[in-house]
């Protein structure tokens, strides 16, 4: 069971699918996604093992506390056998216990992976704008926006560039930071690696630094380590020996 490439906001919809609880509309994307994407089967086939661990441990605490109880009364009376009854709340115990623990571990690597996170990211500081505008007006618009926290709008804008412009780097890396900041970092990887591919961007050391913890957020502990350390960032060496 391999947990650790399952990022936390797929766990919460996976979980709701296995709980009936999406929407009609969220339902048709995840079968639509369960069908067609490869590995994803996988995935939620291994949390619906979790999950039916927890309800296995929480069903035996619930037995064992009956069972103390029934201890209590007229023994005599409560007709039972010991052997089947230890036999069965064994093998319950065993499996719940195994399957928790796989669990847990997944559960203390990515919160341990996405504390680090927290503690090194900052979102990229951005471009200046005072002396900016003439040449390309929209593009420093957008970055007033990035710089003010409105990611969304400043997307809007460099991705629409970008569509002319498919390997400027600048863009490229703006709307790979712009993704991050809005915490959607998947998404970031494609542009920041398209940044990182060209040998001579300004901004390759930086697209290393972002890509590992793009990759580290999303539990991809060996791809965080293989880019951050080629970025000359004082910063993601203090990362790397946090991670090794």
């Amino acid at each position: 069971m391999d947990l650790n490439n399952i990022t936390q906001e797929e766990f919460e919809r996976i979980e709701a699918y296995l709980n009936n609880l999406l929407s009609k509309e969220d339902l048709l994307i995840f079968e639509n996604r369960l069908q067609n994407e490869k590995g994803f089967a996988t995935k939620v086939e291994d949390i619906k093992t979790v999950l039916t661990g927890i309800e296995a441990q929480a069903l035996k605490e619930q037995l064992d506390r009956f069972h103390e109880e029934l201890s209590t009364n007229d023994k005599d009376t409560i007709p039972f056998s010991p052997k089947v009854k230890s036999f069965q709340l064994r093998k319950i115990a065993v499996a719940a216990a195994l399957i928790i623990a796989a669990g847990s571990f997944w559960f203390l690597n990515r919160n341990s992976n996405e504390q680090l996170y927290a503690d090194f990211y900052a979102p990229d500081p951005g471009l200046p704008t005072t002396m900016s505008s003439t040449d390309n007006y929209e593009f420093y618009e957008a970055m007033v926006s990035y710089k003010q926290g409105h990611y969304k709008d400043a997307l809007k804008t460099w991705t629409n560039e970008l569509k002319t412009e498919i390997d400027n780097d600048t863009l490229n890396y703006f709307v790979g930071s712009a993704l991050l900041a809005d915490k959607k970092e998947s998404e970031a990887i494609s542009y920041l690696e398209n940044v990182a591919k060209q040998d001579h961007s300004i901004f390759k050391s930086d697209a290393f630094y972002y890509l590992g913890l793009a990759y580290l957020k999303n539990n991809n502990k060996e791809k965080a380590k293989e880019y951050l350390q080629k970025s000359d960032f004082t910063k993601a060496k203090d990362l790397l020996k946090k991670l090794n």
